[in-house]
């Protein structure tokens, strides 16, 4: 027995040893991958690695498979899991760099973009997560991928299926190994790191063959997700470069490094952000751009199917939906197909009419998410005793509002739990109704990072709380500067909505909230008298149109018409919203001459321009330059020149 035993603790030693040399010649003979073409190298490294190293590559599987399973919805009650499997729907992704007007919201000018993508869909060429790593047309291999998309579009959920697909072993997926870092987590490393350290803070699994991932660095995939909300990403062209995963750096020159290649050179690096942020990565080494373009009309039909659980349910609730133009719009973005289905599936007891505005769409949210947490508290706590006073919620909503004002004014989406703003709201349930909540370790420090569910909705919360409280309207505003970038556009159309007399009047009734009479009537003036001043000069009228249209209160109009018409929504593709407010303006100012009507470079075709056909007829001047009119929309003009004896100038 003890000559059995020894023999057995000697051969254990040989098997160590010879694997330990093995091991150490295989990552030497690494360096003839250039000399060789990486035959040898491949070789040695399938034959003698491919045991320890297939099992920490099938443990790694199933770490990212157990971490990617589950989805949040941020109405889902606690405990419910929502398996990613049965509930991911098909994004829209378009190969191809995609650029967004900086002037205008983000949102509002995806809205621009998707139309034109519409009109030249021969021209773009789609692609599947599959392909976003595959050669276009011969070309050099890709190894550079960034993907960008407006906020709530689904680049965390595109990211979310990459990792669910590894951990599925699909096959399109040819990569070793996926590390998967988030931006929010490296905005908390404030001191030099290595990369190496940061693969291990969430791998430590891979600890043991990370030398062997990073010497065959070919077969690695790095995501690096959400760009726009890293603290340095307008430094992330500094000039100071790392090259080994061990080497100490900033954060940021670590990212860098990754970004142009000059550390782990052969990996591939995939790197999603909001359009905002995208000027700050180094061009030169992207080697392809992905715009997702959110939901085709099929994918929102099976979102509603995927959500709702019940076909007839489903079926009856799209077809409520595609009768109302603007929430069908809104559904191309996942984020509010969420938000639309939130408010239907409530609706049956909320008591409102349809939606007929933004602002009417996410105050029925918000009344609608107050209803569902006060019934599960109340189901979770037997006699009620959980459940807020409508008071309590009120307060509640109104802290939130604070929070989002203010971060909106410092342009900040991300809120940290050691914010002072951010700690008065902890331990209460329906802050994380509203918020996403991100968990981020770090050795001796845990911090607790916060966003809402989607950026408009912060701009929604900051116009609630500048509505029902003594908070004055921002400077900007005030002054009209939000009018050069578009960033106070949506606030400042919500807190339109919000001031109207039928929103107000709901969110009294429903939730408890309350607008200052002084601030309705002081918006209400300063509405009329901006659009009066802005049809006189002929000024870019286009957000004020969408502020009077979300009041849909006909009797402001016949306060302003001026004495001049001249109606300027020049220079920007118009959206169907644009169309709505613009088309919504000029029937209240029926009768009226309109002296000019300034559509150049709107994007106007045959289907828009006989849509406002019946309003051509009152014009003067008519300008309609920049849109590449096609023979039918000609044809429109020529049959309003035959009856029109207004016109005088057409350009």
């Amino acid at each position: 027995a003890q000559l059995n035993f020894h023999w057995r603790v000697e051969s254990e030693k040989l098997i160590y040893l010879h694997w330990e040399t093995l091991r150490q010649l295989a990552l030497h003979l690494q360096a003839l991958q250039h000399l060789s073409g990486g035959i040898w190298s491949n070789l040695l490294y399938t034959f003698i690695l491919s045991a320890e190293y297939k099992k920490v590559q099938q443990k790694h599987k199933d770490v990212l498979r157990r971490r990617s399973e589950s989805m949040l919805f941020y109405n889902s009650r606690h405990g419910e899991k929502i398996l990613f499997s049965e509930h991911y729907v098909n994004l829209l992704l378009v190969d191809g760099h995609q650029a967004l007007e900086i002037k205008r919201h983000e949102v509002l000018a995806f809205g621009q973009k998707r139309l034109s993508l519409q009109h030249k869909t021969g021209l773009q060429r789609k692609i599947t997560p599959a392909e976003l790593f595959s050669r276009a047309n011969g070309k050099r291999p890709v190894k550079k991928v960034l993907v960008t998309g407006v906020a709530g579009i689904g680049k965390t959920v595109l990211v979310q299926k990459i990792l669910f697909d590894f951990g599925e072993n699909k096959d399109y997926l040819t990569f070793d190994f996926v590390i998967h870092m988030s931006f929010r987590d490296l905005n908390l490393i404030d001191k030099p790191t290595n990369f190496r350290e940061l693969v291990l803070r969430k791998n430590r699994h891979l600890s043991k063959e990370l030398d062997c991932i990073f010497a065959n660095d070919d077969k690695l995939l790095i995501i690096l997700d959400g760009f726009d909300e890293f603290r340095h990403y307008r430094r992330c062209h500094a000039e100071a470069f790392v090259t080994e995963p061990e080497e100490e750096a900033e954060v940021k020159e670590i990212v860098g490094s990754l970004l142009q290649g000059e550390l782990l050179p052969n990996a591939s690096v995939m790197v999603t952000s909001r359009p905002t942020a995208i000027n700050h990565i180094p061009v030169g080494c992207i080697d392809r751009y992905v715009l997702i373009a959110g939901f085709s009309l099929a994918e929102v039909q099976d979102f509603f199917l995927r959500y709702f659980q019940d076909a007839t349910v489903a079926r009856r609730m799209f077809s409520t939906v595609s009768a109302n133009e603007l929430m069908l719009t809104l559904c191309y973005i996942p984020a509010f197909c969420y938000i639309v289905c939130c408010i239907l599936n409530e609706s049956k007891d909320i008591g409102g009419e349809m939606p007929k505005t933004m602002t009417d769409i996410y105050v029925q949210y918000l009344v609608a998410l107050l209803r569902s947490h006060t019934v599960s508290r109340t189901e979770t706590c037997p006699g009620g005793r959980g459940a807020e006073t409508t008071q309590q919620l009120s307060d509640i909503v109104l802290k939130l509002g604070r929070l989002a004002f203010k971060k909106l004014m410092e342009h900040q989406t991300l809120f940290y739990s050691s914010d002072q703003d951010v700690a008065g709201l902890q331990g209460c349930g329906l802050v994380s109704t509203f918020l996403d909540r991100t968990v981020a370790q770090e050795p001796g420090c845990t911090e607790e990072v916060f966003s809402f569910a989607h950026l408009t909705v912060q701009e929604f919360f900051a116009a609630l709380y500048c509505a029902v409280t003594d908070q004055p309207l921002p400077d900007a505003i005030q002054s009209g500067e939000s009018q050069n970038n578009g960033h106070f556009d949506l606030f400042s159309r919500f807190l339109s909505g919000i001031l109207s007399d039928r929103n107000s009047n709901f969110l009294s009734r429903q939730a408890g909230l309350y607008c200052r009479e002084e601030k309705v009537e002081m918006y209400r003036k300063k509405i009329i008298t901006d659009l009066a001043l802005l049809c006189e000069n002929g000024a870019h009228v286009l957000n004020c149109l969408h502020c009077l249209f979300e009041q849909q209160d006909p009797t402001m109009v016949l306060a302003v018409l001026p004495e001049l018409l001249r109606v300027n929504v020049s220079d920007e593709t118009l959206s169907q919203m644009d169309h709505n407010a613009l088309k919504y303006f000029l029937t209240l100012t029926e009768g009226k001459i309109l002296l000019e009507l300034d559509l150049t470079g709107t994007g106007m075709n045959f289907d828009s321009l006989k849509d406002i056909q019946p309003f051509l007829y009152r014009c003067q001047r008519l300008w309609l330059g920049e849109n590449n009119l096609d023979m039918d929309a000609v044809q429109v003009l020529a049959d309003v020149l035959k009856v029109s004896d207004n016109i005088t100038h057409l350009g």
